[in-house]
This record gives C-alpha cells, sequence and structure tokens, in this order.
C-alpha cells in the first residue's frame, strides 16, 4: 500500500494514498467541523465549511477538506485566521435564510448547525439579513414532517434517499436562491412512493425533517382510566436509548428503560422479544412448509415495514415471496389483543397497546389494512426511541439514577433469539436455529451462524440442514435489497431464504434511533457498535432458541395450538397489496 506523508499543523501524520485531509486531520487528533460531508452517503463538498489551507509546494490555498486528497508533503493548516473567518462567514451565511426558532425545534438539544455556531462563535445577530423564501410544512407522511424554511440545502437526505436506499423522491427543485429540497411535482411525501424509512431524518443535521410525535397520544392514554395501557419495547431500542442520556453507544439500557416506562404509568411493560420468537415460530414453519410442497421460494422476511413497502413499489412481482407472517410488533398487539386480554379479561376496545420502535415506518405499519385480529387496530401508537427519550424527560424521571427492573410476564420473555432481530443477519440467525430443529427434530450443534452477522450490506451463506441445502442471503438498506432481488430475478442466484432489512445494518440504524452527528458517523461505525449490545446479550442468555421460550410454548398450547394453524394464520398473518410508483 502506498503511504503519504503530510504535517497537520506542523504534526507528522503517515496515511494511506486516497485519504483525504478530514480524514488525516483526524489521524492528527484534530476534528474539522462539517456540514454537508457524511462518508459514504454525501461526499459533494458543497458546502465549505470544512475549508482547510493546503500547500502543496505552490503556496497555501483554501480547499474542501472533506473530498481533497492528501499529497506527498502537503502541510495542512486547519485553524489559521483566513480558514476560521471563511468558515464563520459561510456559517453565517447559512443561518441568514434558516429559521431559527430554536428554543421549540425538537433539535435544539442536538442539532449540529447550533452547536457550530456556538463553537465558532457566530451569535443570533444575522450579518447577512435579507429576503427569506417561505415554505408549506409537509404533514402528508403518516411517519414525519418536512419544514423547508429550517433546511439548510446540505443534501444528506437526498443522498441517501437515492444512493444509500435507492427510493430517491426526494432532490433539489429550483435552482438559485429558490433551490429547495422536494419531491417531483411538488407532491407532499406521503404522495409519493416514499417508503418512511426514515433514514432521512437519522442523517439531517438540523430540525428540517422529524418524526411525527406522539409521545401526546400515549400520555393522554394513560391518563384516561377506562384504558388498559400497556407498552412493547423492540430489541434495538435497549442498545441505543442511553445514548440521549449520555451512556456510551451500545449500552445496553433495558432495566432501566423498563423501570422508566412504569413510572411513566403503563399498566404492564412487555418485551418485543417475546413477539420475535413468536415470528420466528410461524415463519420457520413456513419456510419449512414452503420447502417441503414446493411453495414460493426464495421465501423473504417480513419483519420490516420499510421493506415490504418498498417492494409493494418496486417488486410487485415479488410479493408472493415474502413470509404472510406479521412484524413481531404487529404479532404483539394481535397477540395482547386475543389471548392475553382473553387471558386477564379485557375487551379489546378497553386496551391500548404502545410499541417503542427504532423504526419510523411503523408509524405507517398500523394503519396497513389487515392488522386488526380482534377487530380493531393491534397496535395503537408507534413512537420512536427518541420520542420515548423525550417522554422520560417530560416526565421527569432521572433515568440514570434508575435501578434496572424487569419486563412483566408472560409477554415480556424473550430468548437471544429474538434480542438479535435489531442488527441485520438477526433474523436469518434466529430462523435457522429453530428451522433446523423443525426440520430434522435434532438441536443444531452450532448455534451461532457468524456468516450471516456483519454490516456488509449483502451477506450470502449455504447450510446443509438434514438432507437439505439451505441457501440463504441478507441485505439491509433497500439498495441492496434492489440488488439481491434483481440478482435473483435474472436467474443468478438461487435461495432458499432471503432476510432484508429496509435500514443499513438493520434496526439498531432505524429511523426512529438517537441521532448521532457527523462528527461521530463520519469516524465510527454506530451499527456496529449498537449490534454488538444485542449479541452480547444473546450470549449471556439461558435460553438462546425461540422454540425454548416456555412462554412461547404456553401461548401455542393454550391458544394457538400449533405455528401455522388456522387459528394462528387468522392471527398473526396478514397480506399484502401492489402499489404505485
Amino acid at each position: 500500500m502506498d503511504m503519504i506523508n503530510v504535517k497537520v499543523n506542523g504534526v507528522d501524520v503517515t496515511a494511506p494514498k486516497g485519504t483525504t485531509i478530514l480524514q488525516a486531520a483526524r489521524m492528527a487528533n484534530v476534528d474539522i467541523p462539517t456540514l454537508c460531508y457524511l462518508k459514504d452517503i454525501n461526499e459533494i463538498g458543497a458546502c465549505r465549511i470544512c475549508v482547510v489551507e493546503a500547500d502543496e509546494g505552490r503556496g497555501k490555498r483554501l480547499v474542501a477538506s472533506c473530498v481533497y486528497p492528501i499529497t506527498e508533503g502537503m502541510q495542512i493548516f486547519t485553524n489559521t485566521p483566513k480558514v476560521l473567518e471563511s468558515r464563520k462567514k459561510t456559517l453565517q451565511l447559512i443561518l441568514s435564510t434558516h429559521e431559527k426558532k430554536c428554543t421549540s425545534c425538537v433539535r435544539s438539544e442536538n442539532c449540529e448547525l447550533k452547536k457550530m455556531a456556538h463553537d465558532m462563535g457566530v451569535d443570533d445577530e444575522c450579518k447577512y439579513d435579507g429576503e427569506n423564501m417561505k415554505y408549506e410544512i409537509d404533514f402528508s407522511a403518516a411517519h414525519m414532517i418536512r419544514d423547508n424554511n429550517k433546511c439548510i440545502l446540505c443534501r444528506r437526505c437526498v443522498a441517501v434517499c437515492n444512493a444509500t436506499q435507492g427510493v430517491g423522491v426526494i432532490g433539489a427543485n429550483e435552482r438559485g436562491f429558490k433551490t429547495h429540497i422536494s419531491s417531483a411535482f411538488e407532491l407532499g411525501l406521503g404522495e409519493t412512493s416514499c417508503i418512511s424509512c426514515g433514514q432521512c431524518i437519522a442523517v439531517c443535521p438540523v430540525g428540517a425533517i422529524t418524526e411525527k410525535d406522539d409521545t401526546a397520544k400515549v400520555l393522554d392514554a394513560i391518563a384516561d382510566e377506562s384504558k388498559f395501557v400497556i407498552v412493547q419495547t423492540a430489541p434495538a431500542v435497549r442498545a441505543a436509548l442511553g445514548e440521549e442520556f449520555g451512556y456510551p453507544m451500545g449500552t445496553n439500557v433495558e432495566g432501566k428503560m423498563a423501570a422508566a416506562l412504569r413510572r411513566i404509568g403503563f399498566a404492564k411493560v412487555f418485551d418485543t422479544d417475546f413477539a420475535a420468537d413468536l415470528t420466528i415460530m410461524e415463519e420457520a414453519n413456513e419456510l419449512v412448509e414452503r420447502v417441503k410442497n414446493g411453495g414460493k421460494l426464495p421465501m423473504i422476511t417480513s419483519c420490516s415495514p420499510g421493506w415490504i413497502k418498498y417492494c409493494e413499489h418496486y417488486y410487485p412481482d415479488m410479493i408472493d415471496n415474502l413470509s404472510s407472517c406479521k412484524s413481531p410488533m404487529q404479532m404483539f398487539g394481535a397477540t395482547a389483543k386475543t389471548y392475553y386480554a382473553q387471558k386477564m379479561g379485557i375487551d379489546p376496545k378497553d386496551m391500548v397497546v404502545v410499541a417503542v420502535m427504532p423504526c419510523t415506518a411503523k408509524k405507517f405499519e398500523i394503519g396497513r389494512d389487515d392488522q386488526s385480529a380482534a377487530g380493531v387496530p393491534d397496535v395503537d401508537i408507534s413512537i420512536t426511541t427518541r420520542e420515548l427519550a423525550r417522554l422520560i424527560k417530560r416526565c421527569g424521571i432521572k433515568f440514570n439514577e434508575l435501578e434496572d427492573e424487569k419486563f412483566d410476564e408472560p409477554l415480556g420473555i424473550g430468548t437471544g433469539a429474538s434480542v438479535i432481530f435489531g442488527a441485520t443477519g438477526g433474523v436469518m440467525e434466529a430462523a435457522l436455529r429453530t428451522a433446523v430443529k423443525m426440520i430434522t427434530g435434532n438441536e443444531a450443534e452450532n448455534i451461532e451462524f457468524t456468516d450471516v452477522r456483519g454490516v456488509e450490506g449483502i451477506k450470502e451463506a449455504s447450510y446443509k440442514v438434514g438432507d437439505l441445502d439451505v441457501k440463504v442471503a441478507v441485505a439491509s438498506g433497500t439498495a441492496n435489497a434492489a440488488a439481491l432481488l434483481n440478482k435473483v430475478k435474472s436467474g443468478e442466484a438461487d435461495y432458499t431464504f432471503i432476510e432484508i432489512m429496509g435500514c443499513p445494518g438493520g434496526c439498531v440504524n432505524g429511523g426512529g434511533q438517537p441521532q448521532q452527528p457527523a462528527s461521530v458517523r463520519n469516524f465510527e461505525d454506530i451499527r456496529a457498535i449498537r449490534a454488538k449490545a444485542l449479541y452480547d446479550q444473546d450470549a449471556a442468555c439461558a435460553l438462546r432458541r425461540s422454540h425454548e421460550n416456555p412462554a412461547i410454548k404456553e401461548v401455542y398450547d393454550t391458544f394457538f395450538e400449533k405455528p401455522g394453524s388456522h387459528k394462528a394464520h387468522e392471527i398473526l398473518h396478514t397480506s399484502y397489496v401492489k402499489r404505485g410508483l
């Protein structure tokens, strides 16, 4: 590998050829501010906040450090008066068209623009006053709000929607002073083929794109004495919620989360892990039935609502390949309002099921057709990890001082197989652990299917299960899903089972997870760090296969009869629709 020697503020740095000035500066323990730049997503050098002075032997000149490669002998200066003045002037120009309602903005505590203004000494008094465009706020989507009055035109959202997700429903409309981010023909986002993944929210540095906040609905439901309000939390939430309270990324705060939810006022605090195990029982059974009876293969998982909507829009001819299983969130709601309601003597109409999810697409999913097993919606309210953090703060709960508490039973019991649902490859691994038992009658000798682990966009493996060769593939991020499905459609690839997650890295990187600034995202793999928390919990579990869950055994023995039964299909399975583009 060719190595290049440079100096950053007089400090010697040796880095591989192709390294950018931004990366080389980091190696010298120097942070250069960025706004538009996101590693592997948006590398366009457009905002000019990251400028430095670089001398390659022809004198100093300002260059965009995020895209400018180092050269042998280059001298880099990151904090000269010229650099600092250039950045400050650029920031002042950006702020001159930004709606500065910071106190009421949902991003007030973690706004990258606000922090940058503070760090650079830019005050509220705008140096460049003038005419500003005024935009209507877009409330049309089920899951989010777009406010172009706060947009700084960094184009991160455009890049992640187009390149990472392969959806491309937003882009830059108009030119010059009138440039703004919108959809084709100025359609509301809810009128497009947006898949509700929320990745645009995750990368936005300001409050221009946010999820619809449903925390008031939760508090209203709890205050209604006629309602029995229960909550379920997805596996990925415990691996990220702590970030909102100062814990390092990858800290598992399951116990404190359960304690906080009780103090908010929920009648019961349950775990979506229970329903993830239930999903595996139904999904593994469905896979075995398809393999044995010549059903539609490859079978594709149906746990990610963003992926499901993407398939309905962009690959409607492959809907029959989708597992008919509801997602774990919806299975939980369906089971709570049938089995648990019957067990507790509660009218399903009086039960409110709240879901805490890492996913914004869940807000769309709760309104889908064929998701009302008891004649009422399976899940009533879905909030994100970020919304839960705001709810905890609003209720005055001292999260960091809470003692760990456990989930309620029986719908709070999960296995190691269920907790890894939050990471890409986790559903596949969990399904294989149980499918081996269903196919061979014996437990798998090694239950860790490590070939499907990791944050790579596409992973492939083949396993010998009894007399069967089971070929599997895993994709996360819908652009990767498209690449994989195109291989299937062309005949280039032949799989038995495919897992697809709508968000890159899986639910741990969902659109509803705590937002990390570019200064972290550009140098840390938050997907791998959060996923490790889930794999560590799996490894520490006494029960690591879904079919070992005693609560799952109980619900089948006393209610569903067996996986794939008529009753199970009526309550735990769903259908899909072909959507236009």
